[in-house]
């Protein structure tokens, strides 16, 4: 992972660590948001990882879809 995206990753653990136990484990998608972010941005890099994770977030409400959504293999 590059520092740019070790510093972009650092609000999604915090995430992980303090908000996703009080939220629930009621994820639509399989891997959760939280670590297709995380491995998005280990993938890609910081700048397109960031908006792999965005569109995924984007992707998250009741009308979306679900089921498994992996990352897409870098080009």
């Amino acid at each position: 992972m590059t520092p740019l995206a070790h510093l972009v990753a650092l609000p999604v653990r915090a995430y992980r660590l303090v908000l996703s136990p009080w939220v629930g484990h009621g994820c639509r998608y399989q891997p959760t948001c939280s670590a297709y972010a995380l491995e998005a941005l280990d993938k890609h890099g910081a700048i397109k990882g960031s908006w792999l994770a965005a569109r995924r977030i984007g992707r998250c409400h009741p009308w979306g879809g679900s089921g498994y959504d992996p990352v897409p293999p870098k080009e």
